[in-house]
Order: C-alpha cells, then structure tokens, then sequence
C-alpha cells in the first residue's frame, strides 16, 4: 500500500515530464516580405507587421529590439512580421505608402491599423504594432 502513492507520483511526473522540458513557443520570426504568404495572413485575418528596413539604419536596429520584444509575448504570437527591405524593394515599400526606411505598418486581415515611420519611442511603436491584436 506504500507503493501506490509513489508509483502515482512517478506517473503524474512522467506525463508531464514532456510539457517541463519542451521550449516555449517561438515568436514568430520576421521574414521577408512574400506576396502570397501577406495575401493568404489577410484573407486569414491575421495580425500582420509591415517592416521597411535597412540595415544600415540605426533606427530600424532600434526597431527591432522592440519588435522582437513585443512579439515574443503569448498575446502576439499569431502577428506575422514581414520585412521590406529599403534598399533592394523599392517599388514594394513605395507600394505599401512608405516614404522611408524604418517605416511600421500594421494590418488587421486587410484593414491597415495603424502606421509610424522613423520613430523609435516604444510606446509609440508598441501602440502601432498592438493596433492589429485588438
């Protein structure tokens, strides 16, 4: 009768010794930008982060600490981050509106909520980045 206790103790442990040592859910990682994967997030209505980027811009590095930030929290996990990069895509970031590297733009499915450029203030961009969850 001893037994019992620790034979259902070392299967209570055992069952959940998967769900201890598994990795917390990855934020979603920013991509670049792909035309139907941004297509397919709206028509899903999915949360939806426009990124113009350059890699040479200090504030676009600025940026992506608070990006990184923000989507690593549970709240965010469903935002898809996708890149524009300033130098080399041109015509998409002019497409989007855009005028300038570290420009932010959000969507909700394809209602655009939201948009800041040049402006590393975190709660400005957490607003702008936050505007596509609600």
């Amino acid at each position: 009768m001893r037994r019992m206790p620790m034979i259902i103790a070392v299967a209570t442990l055992t069952a959940a010794f998967p769900v201890l040592i598994a990795p917390a859910a990855a934020a979603p990682a920013v991509q670049a930008f792909d035309q139907a994967a941004f297509d397919a997030a709206q028509k899903a209505g999915r949360p939806i982060l426009i990124w113009v980027h350059a890699p040479w811009c200090p504030v676009c590095r600025q940026q992506q600490k608070t990006i990184e930030r923000l989507t690593a929290e549970p709240a965010m996990r469903a935002m898809q981050v996708f890149r524009i990069d300033y130098d080399t895509q041109k015509l998409l970031w002019r497409r989007f509106g855009a005028t300038q590297q570290s420009t932010l733009i959000a969507f909700r499915g394809r209602r655009e909520t939201g948009r800041i450029a040049h402006e590393t203030d975190d709660t400005k961009v957490n607003a702008v980045i936050r505007g596509a969850i609600a």
